[in-house]
């Protein structure tokens, strides 16, 4: 495959999710990236491994490292933190926008024309 799709909070649900559907359907080669670098390179390998079974030639990898993602055409963001009891609103968006600040200097840093 010549496409490349990075899923960032890829080792979560909604991440794996949109990495399996990309991979399933051959849409392009999937690099998982996860702050928590083992789960995602976990989730990863289980998907590359059934690939055969579902007829994908996709290639999948899991890591913490952005520099994997160099030149992705397509980076999908799902990164963020839940909710936690007694959090207002306000103190979550200012959590994940800090996440997503550092999420986006790495990907402009990377794939700069995605």
């Amino acid at each position: 495959m010549n496409r490349k799709v990075t899923v960032v909070g890829g080792a979560g649900n909604v991440g794996a999710t949109v990495a399996r559907g990309v991979s399933d359907k051959q849409l392009a080669d999937v690099v998982v990236i996860d702050i928590a670098d083992k789960k995602a390179a976990g989730v990863a390998l289980d998907m590359l491994e059934a690939c055969p079974i579902r007829g994908s030639d996709s290639r999948i990898m899991g890591t913490g490292d952005y520099a994997e993602s160099a030149n992705s055409d397509l980076v999908v963001v799902t990164s963020g933190m839940p909710r936690k009891p007694g959090m207002s609103r306000d103190d979550l968006l200012t959590v994940n926008y800090k996440i997503m600040q550092q999420v986006t200097e790495q990907v402009v840093r990377y794939s700069p024309d995605c």
